[in-house]
């Protein structure tokens, strides 16, 4: 049972990536700040609700900035990426090779960010309490219908 929630953590932390660097973006007009303001809302929600103190959430919006930062830098290339794909479509006989080197680019980008929201996940449950954990746990299982 609980690698079967392991295997739900992983896509939803990968959907919360794609939301950040992509979609969030997008609802966002590209705008950097008004993403940062859409995102830091989120968490401040978040810290009001496990009665955050005030280390806890300056922890906690550094972890949020670096992600959003490291989400921005995985987008880089993203335009370019499109562009050379479609221009490998457009062609009477597309370069194989050079179409899955460019989608080998862009899954090691996102595989990079997913580590690195890996590693703030883990430094967030070092900054919350045991209380606080179970609190999110709970959250968990209720978005997936787990518990």
């Amino acid at each position: 049972m609980r690698w079967k929630r392991l295997l739900w953590i992983v896509p939803v932390a990968a959907v919360g990536l794609l939301t950040l660097t992509g979609f969030a973006a997008h609802r966002c007009g590209h705008d950097p700040e008004r993403m940062r303001a859409r995102v830091t809302a989120r968490v401040e929600d978040a810290l009001d609700d496990l009665d955050a103190t005030p280390d806890q959430r300056t922890r906690v919006l550094a972890l949020a900035d670096r992600l959003l930062k490291d989400g921005a830098a995985a987008r880089d290339g993203h335009p370019e990426a499109v562009a050379a794909l479609t221009a490998q479509w457009d062609r009477t006989a597309p370069d194989a090779a050079a179409v899955h080197a460019l989608v080998d680019a862009r899954v090691d980008a996102l595989r990079k960010l997913a580590h690195e929201a890996a590693d703030a996940g883990l430094e967030l449950h070092a900054v919350l309490t045991p209380d606080q954990r179970a609190q999110v746990s709970r959250k968990l299982a209720r978005l997936g219908g787990d518990r």
